[in-house]
């Protein structure tokens, strides 16, 4: 996924950061609330990771900034305050889920993947693709009984073209999905994930499920190209 990180302690922000894009999202960091709203008004990001005390906005007046202009995409909050009531107020202002400080990096990972299964309207934990099989919760991958070694950024791939099965993706679309600001790929870095995927998706004579449109994009689907 595309996340937006805005948290003003830049040592945990930097440690979050690291850990979700070594899952294979991509992740733009800032540490001001107004930054923050900047960001998310103009760049396509699937959640949005908003901690509560920001200099210059707080988060909340920035979850109700979005809100207020029809924003949709889930919002995670992090915060030190433990409150019910304080909850509450998180909750009714917009946000999707929340976190209370310290956590441990693993219960963040989960509360992302879990919203981000919102974002593709898949609340199932399993997709299928003909005898490919993908566990979203064990982020584990097999064709038939062959279990797939795949990379982070080639599993976040997967996943991607998994949840628009039978669509056409685009090489643009790709890299809004897997890469933030400071890693934007170069031009055939999209190409060459693809091929790196196909090579372990598509072995021993078995069907191709990755088609390429060329100067189009690609679509994952078992039935013939």
């Amino acid at each position: 996924m595309r996340i937006l990180l805005v948290e003003d302690s830049k040592r945990l922000a930097r440690s979050i950061q690291t850990g979700l894009r070594k899952l294979g999202h991509g992740v733009d960091l800032v540490h001001e609330g107004p930054r923050g709203l900047s960001y998310a008004r103009h760049n396509p990001y699937e959640l949005l990771i908003l901690d509560i005390l920001l200099p210059g906005m707080d988060g909340l007046s920035v979850l109700r900034e979005l809100r207020g202009e029809g924003a949709a995409t889930p919002v995670l909050l992090l915060t030190a305050r433990d409150s019910v009531e304080d909850r509450v107020t998180g909750l009714q202002a917009g946000a999707d889920d929340y976190l209370v400080k310290p956590f441990a990096f693993e219960e963040l990972a989960a509360r992302v993947e879990t919203l981000g299964r919102r974002v593709r309207g898949a609340p199932v934990t399993v997709q299928e693709v003909g005898d490919l099989r993908i566990d979203l919760a064990a982020r584990r991958a097999q064709r038939g009984e062959r279990l797939l070694d795949l990379s982070c950024r080639e599993y976040a791939l997967l996943t991607y073209l998994a949840s628009r099965r039978g669509e056409l993706v685009s090489r643009i679309e790709i890299e809004d999905h897997l890469y933030d600001e400071e890693r934007l790929p170069c031009s055939n870095v999209v190409a060459s994930t693809i091929c790196a995927l196909r090579n372990k998706l598509e072995v021993e004579g078995e069907t191709r499920l990755i088609h390429t449109r060329r100067g189009l994009g690609y679509m994952l689907s078992d039935e013939a190209s």
